[in-house]
């Protein structure tokens, strides 16, 4: 379509047309964005095998001292005299033999069974009473082979430093060049390697606290882990795929499958429903807040954020109570009726699922005027005033200026806010806990989403931890691809300066 048939188009015909454009590019562009990841894989490998190019090199290259620190650590570093280098490559050695003899290898040795003694029980000495002779726990085999896992790896990575110090340190002696000691290095991450000292710390932080519990979350959903194999009297074990298999796997009687489908329908519905309809209802108040001649503009600004200063969760349990047969809604609803209403708003699937739309609205929009409204009041007034003497009236000013401008700087507020609700566990669960309950499913209700379902499955009584974590894989996978591809296909990543 040319450019004068697409401006002559009304804001429906518009909306329409770029709508039908996108999915016809979906295609060609997740293709592009998956030839980029490929691309990144690739260049990942190559990296690899590069790395251990120069590893060669270095060995073949150094001297006997050089070669000695494949072997020990900092051999090299001690003999040109950075000996305090050398000292903590030589002991980091040292500590992980240690470790892998004291700790790591009782672990590691059962990692691929996950244990094999089980929990029994033997009579007393006595005769008389029965004692737990306790096996192998599986939780800690798994856990503690992730950690010497971990280890490991961050060993090599001190390996390779320790290699590639050493050769430097060879090179420096060899071409008469400086060699700087300890303190003098330490100082250089004080000043032209002092981004290097402020990350450090975050990244630690995250490793232990973030990384380790996802590696340990991710192997759960590749073991038997659930109320049938509890540590530390039963054994679980690895099942592979299984996991997976049957939260897709679609025959009858398939209710785990069945269950996750629907859910996963919902759970996007709901998504959808819950962003767009705050972000559209958000950005209608703050225009009204900030139209001219609005009087007592901070009042109404100050009546809406009212509703973030409450917690979510009491404002959510006190919904909860009201929206019940015989709660505040039904009571004034029959006051002024003059007879009984008893509707059952979270009492059947429908109901219970629009009601919780409605009330996420109350709970969303203030956060979109907020940052709306920010937004609005800086438009540049002149664009206005620009449309206004060219006749444009209201309509045509909002389509043409306010929603482009709105739209280019909140893509990623939306991006973020529609994978949020994908994972908003306090609205669902607090307001109907998941209900109304149905025996069609596995262990989930009518409007629990996928996050409630996961939480459902591993504090309930089933403990299908196993379950629960491959739920929270494919989740994370759907959510990262959904985040990276909509943002690159965005204006806002596109064309950053559009609006500077």
């Amino acid at each position: 379509m040319r450019y004068i048939d697409y401006m002559q188009l009304n804001p429906f015909q518009k909306f329409g047309y770029n709508f039908s454009k996108f999915f016809k590019k979906l295609p060609s562009n997740l293709a592009r964005f998956f030839k980029m990841l490929g691309r990144a894989i690739v260049a990942f490998f190559v990296g690899i095998g590069k790395g251990f190019a120069n590893y060669g090199k270095r060995f073949v290259k150094g001297d006997i001292f050089v070669k000695l620190s494949y072997l020990i650590f900092g051999v090299s570093n001690l003999v040109r005299g950075q000996i305090i280098k050398g000292l903590l490559f030589l002991l980091s050695e040292a500590a992980y033999i240690c470790f892998m003899m004291f700790f790591g290898v009782t672990y590691i040795s059962k990692f691929g069974t996950l244990g094999n003694v089980e929990t029994t029980e033997k009579l007393s000495a006595d005769g008389f009473n029965y004692v737990k002779v306790y096996g192998d726990n599986s939780m800690l085999i798994l856990l503690y082979g992730v950690l010497v896992i971990v280890v490991t790896i961050l060993i090599f990575a001190i390996y390779i430093a320790n290699t590639k110090s050493a050769y430097k340190v060879y090179e420096d002696k060899r071409d008469g060049h400086k060699i700087y000691t300890f303190r003098e290095e330490m100082k250089q991450f004080f000043d032209e390697k002092f981004h290097i000292t402020l990350m450090s710390v975050p990244c630690i932080l995250i490793g232990c606290f973030t990384i380790l519990p996802l590696i340990f979350m991710v192997l759960i959903a590749f073991t038997s882990y659930d109320n049938a194999h509890q540590p530390p009297g039963n054994l679980f074990t690895w099942v592979g795929l299984t996991n997976f298999r049957d939260l897709v796997s679609i025959t009858e009687g398939a209710t785990k499958a069945k269950t996750f489908i629907n859910l996963a329908e919902w759970t996007i519905i709901w998504a959808i429903f819950a962003t767009f309809s705050n972000y559209i209802a958000g950005m209608i108040v703050a225009l009204m807040i900030n139209k001219k001649g609005i009087k007592l503009k901070s009042l109404w600004r100050t009546l809406f954020v009212v509703v973030i200063a409450v917690p979510q969760f009491v404002s959510l349990l006190l919904m909860s109570q009201m929206l019940q047969e015989n709660g505040a809604i039904n009571q004034f609803l029959s006051l002024i009726t003059g007879q009984n209403i008893g509707y059952k708003f979270l009492d059947t699937a429908l109901s219970a699922r629009i009601t919780v739309i409605i009330v996420n609205i109350w709970i969303g929009i203030p956060y979109t005027i907020l940052i709306t409204s920010g937004i609005l009041m800086n438009i540049p007034a002149d664009l206005y005033e620009s449309a206004t003497i060219d006749g444009a009236g209201p309509v045509k000013s909002f389509m043409k200026i306010t929603l482009p401008y709105m739209l280019f700087v909140t893509t990623p507020y939306l991006i973020t806010s529609f994978i949020g609700n994908i994972n908003n566990f306090n609205v669902i669960y607090l307001l109907t806990n998941g209900g109304p309950s149905t025996e069609e499913y596995y262990e989930a209700g009518h409007t629990d989403i996928l996050v409630t379902w996961l939480f459902k499955l591993t504090m309930g009584q089933t403990h299908d931890y196993n379950l629960a974590a491959a739920i929270g894989i494919l989740v994370f996978i759907v959510c990262a691809s959904l985040s990276l591809i909509t943002f690159n296909l965005t204006k806002s990543a596109k064309d950053e300066e559009a609006f500077s």
